[in-house]
This record gives C-alpha cells, structure tokens and sequence, in this order.
C-alpha cells in the first residue's frame, strides 16, 4: 500500500462547535484533565507510524476513572465527535492516529495496577500500566506476565491488549490475547461494561473479551483488564549463531521448528540492526555477519541443556559460521538489548516505515530473500528484526530525512512485501495491528465476505461511528 498523505497535520479545527465540545468535556473532567493547547494537542495526535496521516485533535482527554471515560464518549455521542484511544502512542500502524475534530483519550493517567492475586494467578491493572511495569512487579510475588514487546519498556498494557501484541517470547507463550481474562470496557452507545471472566474455566455466553483484544479501539475503550499469570520460569540459556546469509538464517530457523524444540525466544538481526545499535549505545557488538539468531532455552536442568545442544546443532547444520552456548549472561544480555534497540537506533539515521508480516515457518527463508531483492531494486535500505521463531518478521525501511524519492521508493518496497507475504500464505500484521497503514493490505487479505462481517460487528458495537474511525475497516 503506498500511502500518499504525508504524516502532518493538514487543517487545524477552530470552530463553535469546537469549543462547545471543549467545554462540555471540561464539565465532566477534573482540574487538568482536558488538554486544549494546540502544541500539547499535537503531540497526542499520532503514534509512531511514519508517513501515516493524522489531522490534529480539537482536545485531548486524560481521564483517571472508568466512569470519566464514560463521560467523555458519552459527550462525543452527543455532539457526534469520534473518539480515538491512545496508549503510550508507540504504535507502528497509525492505529492512534486522530481524525479531524476528534477528542483523543489518552489513558496516561490511568496507570494502575489495581490487584495481583497469587493464588488465582492473575492481575487487574488500568490500561495505562507500562508493560515492564507489570511484569516487575509480579516477579516479586514469583509470578510472569509473558507477553514482551519490544518496547515494553515504554508501552502500556492497553496499548498492547488493542494491537494483541507479541514479542520475543511468544514463539513458546503466545500474545497478549492468550492472557486476557476480562475487561471493562465503555462501549460505543457509551455503556460501561465487563466482559470475560476470571475463573481459570468460563464458556457463557460469546468470548467477546477476546474479541476486544486486537480491535484498536473500533468496539470499546478498554479502561481496566484483568490479566493471565505463570509461576515464575528457570533461568534461560542462550544460544547464538552467526550467518554469513539472511537466507542461511532463515533455514536455521525452520530447522529449528522441525527439531521439535520449541525456545522460548528465537530472534534474528540483520548487520544494518548491529551496526546502528552499536554506533549508538556502544555495547561492543560485533557485526562481520550478514545476520545474527539469537535463541533462548528455558526447561530446568539437563533438559535444558539438550534443548541449547539441539538449537546449537540446528544452527550449524544450516550453515552458521560460528554458533554456540552462551557462556557470558552479560554478552547474552547485550545482545537482547540489541534486539529491543534496534528500531530507535535505526530511527537516529532517519524516517523508519515499519514492516509487521508473519509467514508460514516454512516461508521465512524465501520471504527474506524476497525483502533482500525487493530493498535492491527498489535502492532502500531494509534492516531486518523478527521474531524468527514464529515467522513474524519486521523488516524496516529506513530513508534519508527530507528524501521524497526515497520515501515514494520504501512506500512502494512496503507494499511489495506485503503482497509477497500474503503470496506466500501469511498475513499483513502479526503485532502492531492494521491502524491506517495496512488497511489495503487487509483488504487484499479478507474476502469481501469476511471484510462485511467486520463492517457489521462495528456497526453493532458503535451504531454512531464514532470510535476510532477510518482505522482497521471502514
């Protein structure tokens, strides 16, 4: 999909109406609570997504209850004002993204972590608990929250129950959407609700709690979810291997998945990723190599050591030119520290539109190679991360600032990639959701069938349109 509005605001809305909204939302808003400032506004207006459009919000509400949420779509039903939900706004789809004359709701002020139960192994948190947040806190109870973005560091809990995000350990443990339990949620005719259950067993009824997770705020604002936890895991070894081919990587990686070992991360870089992170933070990384795997065992004891052995061997069979257990937990550190870096440092060399396609296992080899060929005829520089183990790859297309060839260049490079990932059985996102960026991509991927049943679920949950419009489907 080439995109062809460039990431900016195109009109500023100052109207009456305009400032009847503003005023009503301050009536149901404490002090400080209703952000109206044209520079504040601006800054609340969009995620991350490079190049994706936005127009700027008439005012940014950060409600602190359940029930100011309420009030604030209530307001925006009754003067027809969509709604758009923001998180930590580190999304990559533009799924945060406002509209003209839109209210956004910031959940920044809703940070939370309401109650962990040790027994029952699970937690209520608001939507704007970070996610490293959470999972800190828990492990003093000896419990796990495994969902990890890469950016866990920075995003919240809410933002990623509304992509469903993964992250490095998904490939054993799943996404975001395997740990939902329950959510409250104000719904587009403005009713606050509870769906799901916390039971460990519960089948009343439609599982309309998982099908909130992943909606982007099309269906409901999520203002508290209650979250699946584990025991706390054994200490996890690392291997590593170096390839002097992405394609040679990418082998390994489903060598991986036919040895029946299943790692608890199994992540790839490319040189591009190595060299930016190390350029930037310094950590000493070596980048002679055309791609990196970095995996990761967590069963106890001797069975761990057989699954790092098997890993070791898969690597080496598909040609690695060195491979090995890790015996430095600080160089293995480093390395996942690479990992989680690796899009900040790219964006220091300049704009970064962000690839979110999942093949089959089987595919990823000829996918890679596929991004390699598709980055030299199009002349862009594609650095390449993914979640290997589960066919998620993210491959980054980095422009040179102010490049408008370059940028036209890396739309058209995207759109490439996403119809061979659908060629090649996969899909257009596996993580950072459809928002604005992949809407085409998702048409292409659904029947008109299957894209009319989304349609008419929207307009049941949200018969004014107001939540979130133009992102996902229209």
């Amino acid at each position: 999909m080439t995109t062809t509005a460039s990431r900016g605001p195109r009109t500023a809305p100052h109207s009456g109406r305009a400032d009847q909204v503003r005023r009503a939302l301050a009536a149901v808003l404490p002090e400080g609570a209703l952000v109206t400032a044209a520079a504040s506004v601006e800054r609340y207006s969009h995620d991350e997504a490079e190049w994706a459009p936005y127009e700027p919000a008439l005012a940014v509400a950060r409600p602190r209850t359940s029930e100011q949420v309420q009030a604030v779509v209530r307001v925006c039903l009754e003067h027809g004002v969509p709604v758009v939900p923001r998180g930590a706004g580190t999304g990559l789809s533009g799924g945060a993204n406002a509209t003209a004359d839109s209210v956004v709701v910031s959940f920044e002020a809703m940070d939370a972590i309401l109650a962990v139960d040790p027994l029952e192994r699970y937690a209520v948190v608001q939507p704007g608990v970070v996610n490293d947040r959470l999972r800190a806190v828990v492990a003093e109870q000896g419990l796990w929250y495994p969902p990890d973005p890469a950016s866990s560091p920075w995003s919240t809990i809410g933002g990623n129950v509304a992509t469903n995000a993964g992250g490095v350990c998904c490939v054993k443990y799943g996404v975001t959407g395997d740990y939902v339990l329950a959510l409250q949620v104000v719904t587009g005719t403005g009713e606050l609700v509870r769906v799901g259950r916390r039971t460990a067993k519960g089948v009343a009824g439609y599982d309309l709690a998982a099908l909130l997770v992943g909606s982007e705020g099309t269906l409901g604002l999520v203002t508290e979810i209650t979250v699946r936890l584990r025991p706390a895991r054994p200490p996890e070894q690392t291997v590593v291997g170096f390839f002097s081919s992405l394609v040679a990587a990418g082998e390994a990686v489903t060598a991986v998945t036919r040895s029946g070992v299943t790692p608890s991360a199994l992540e790839l870089l490319d040189r591009h990723c190595l060299r930016a992170v190390d350029d930037w933070k310094h950590l000493g990384l070596e980048a002679n190599a055309a791609a990196i795997l970095l995996a990761r065992v967590d069963a106890p004891g001797a069975a761990g050591d057989l699954e790092a052995d098997v890993l070791r061997d898969c690597f080496t069979a598909a040609g690695a030119t060195w491979a090995a257990r890790s015996e430095d937990p600080d160089e293995a550190d480093a390395l996942f520290a690479a990992r989680r870096l690796a899009y900040p440092a790219l964006e220091r060399l300049g704009p970064v539109l962000t690839e979110d396609v999942c093949v089959p296992i089987v595919a990823v080899p000829a996918m890679l190679a596929t991004i390699e060929e598709v980055a030299a005829r199009h002349d862009v520089l594609i650095a390449n991360i993914a979640h290997a183990g589960d066919g998620n790859l993210h491959p980054l297309l980095v422009t040179p600032p102010g490049d408008d060839g370059a940028r036209r260049r890396a739309q058209d490079a995207f759109a490439e990639i996403i119809a061979a990932a659908l060629a090649a059985g996969g899909t257009v996102t596996g993580e950072h959701g459809v928002g604005l960026l992949k809407r085409n991509g998702l048409l292409a991927e659904l029947d008109p069938a299957v894209v009319a049943m989304h349609q008419a679920l929207r307009r049941a949950l949200d018969p004014a349109g107001i939540l979130n419009p133009g992102k996902v489907v229209a």
